[in-house]
């Protein structure tokens, strides 16, 4: 992460802030994300916050925040954990005035280290509409291999759109980590 970016969790006392920050995203984050994450209002956003640490509790999704000086502009989260599988499926937004510093991927990073090497997790993936160049290019950068798409699976304001799945495993994880070392 840049030296004044830093990543940590978002709980639901901090919904005031999410909520703000929401609202200088939604618009840019929208055709992006499900639509339940993209919350309106204090109580929106305290209810999706909520879901992540009721899901963080049942040792399934986590959601963290990335502050770009102290300012909260984007986050990365666990969409869910299946310990039983071993796998997991890892997400990002950001809003505008956070675009183009690197943040999504060191902080993807991140989860992903923790993912493998504490978590002991096997597989992570990564879904994006297949449109979303950024979101693909962080996925390439990240050492995923795209596995397939789900055709017109991405209802979006009355159009289907393809989603493509992306992906990389533990032992690719670890073997990419050694050889950036």
């Amino acid at each position: 992460m840049k030296e004044n970016a830093r990543l940590e969790p978002l709980e639901p006392w901090q919904a005031e802030e999410f909520a703000a920050h929401l609202d200088r995203a939604r618009e840019h984050i929208r055709p992006w994300v499900g639509a339940l994450f993209v919350a309106d209002g204090v109580e929106g956003a305290r209810a999706t916050l909520r879901r992540y640490a009721e899901s963080q509790a049942a040792d399934g999704g986590r959601i963290f925040g990335i502050r770009l000086d102290g300012v909260l502009v984007g986050g990365v989260l666990f969409v869910d954990i299946d310990a039983a599988r071993g796998s997991c499926e890892v997400g990002c937004w950001l809003e505008p005035s956070a675009v183009g510093h690197g943040l999504i991927t060191r902080a993807c990073a991140a989860l992903l280290d923790w993912a493998f090497t504490t978590r002991g997790l096997h597989r992570a993936e990564w879904r994006c509409r297949a449109d979303n160049t950024r979101s693909s290019a962080v996925a390439e950068r990240l050492g995923m291999v795209r596995e397939g798409v789900l055709r017109e699976h991405w209802p979006y304001e009355g159009v289907r759109y393809d989603k493509e799945i992306w992906a990389i495993l533990a032992r690719d994880w670890t073997t990419r980590s050694a050889g950036s070392a």
